[in-house]
């Protein structure tokens, strides 16, 4: 059954995009959400006229993610969490606590996009993957520090001003416990 998309389906494909799925699929999950409709001649011709808007919401989307991509990779977090030998740590970070750090700096990003393999199971400094557009992936760096008992716990976001010199934390990074 061709069904033409009304939102981007992830690895199915874009708004606007006519594809050719099972009935069951269509009718049965798509069409009910949304997020696609019955590839008819009629809505194809309603397609062809809405195109023009379509690319250019999908334009201003790609500025915005951009802009926030741009945003997102002048902040650094900290994490602080308890270790033990060979800088293991006890717990991990995991792509939901940074999801946590970032909201916290009023970027709303689901944790799906945060494109960890693993979780973070060790000390250092982490550049991590966030996936805002299917053409827009912002790096963000992580610090996972030892916890510290008589270390003051905070959590202050830090703007870089360029290039990150010195291989500790400065006084200025977001510190998440």
């Amino acid at each position: 059954m061709e069904v033409i998309l009304q939102k981007d389906v992830h690895n199915l494909g874009v708004i606007g995009q006519v594809i050719n799925v099972s009935a069951g699929y269509a009718r049965n999950y798509l069409i009910p959400k949304k997020l696609a409709i019955e590839a008819t001649p009629k809505n194809l011709a309603l397609m062809k006229k809405q195109e023009a808007l379509i690319k250019a919401a999908q334009e201003k989307a790609k500025k915005e993610y951009a802009d926030m991509a741009l945003r997102m990779e002048k902040i650094s977090f900290t994490f602080s969490r308890k270790a033990g030998e060979n800088d293991r740590l006890f717990g991990s970070v995991t792509n939901a606590d940074i999801a946590e750090a970032l909201k916290s700096e009023g970027f709303e990003i689901d944790k799906k996009k945060i494109m960890l393999d693993e979780p973070i199971k060790s000390l250092g400094i982490f550049k991590v993957p966030v996936k805002l557009h299917p053409e827009i992936t912002a790096q963000i760096k992580v610090w996972v520090v030892k916890d510290e008992p008589a270390t003051k716990k905070e959590h202050q976001p830090q703007q870089e001003a360029g290039e990150e010199s010195g291989s500790s934390p400065s006084s200025g990074d977001s510190v998440v416990e």
